[in-house]
């Protein structure tokens, strides 16, 4: 990690750690972690959710994040529900997290 690079939440660490076992890169916690971050900007929120849209699981066979959990995602923004917003952005960083443990939530 270079000098500028902040250094990455514990959360994120550990979520590293678990998906290592995949032998790839993930760029998918980091989409996470910048959708997490960027809570109070809706419109880049929306773009950082598509982006995970596009990225396929073969394990689920579908989408890490799915149009309507995208959907639910923004509207909460939208209405300022961001804790909300937050605790769905979670439950799906969770699930994808867990997808490699043979737990497969949807």
């Amino acid at each position: 990690m270079s000098e500028d690079t902040p250094a990455e939440p514990e959360k994120y660490q550990a979520l590293r750690r678990r998906l290592r076992s995949r032998r790839r890169d993930d760029p998918a916690l980091d989409l996470f972690r910048q959708a997490e971050t960027s809570l109070a900007d809706v419109d880049k929120v929306d773009r950082i959710l598509r982006e995970l849209g596009k990225c396929y699981n073969p394990l689920t066979n579908g989408p890490i994040v799915t149009l309507d959990t995208r959907k639910r995602i923004i509207e909460a923004l939208r209405a300022g529900k961001t804790e909300d917003a937050r605790r769905q952005l979670d439950e799906r960083l969770n699930a994808y997290a867990s997808w490699g443990e043979g737990n497969p939530e949807r």
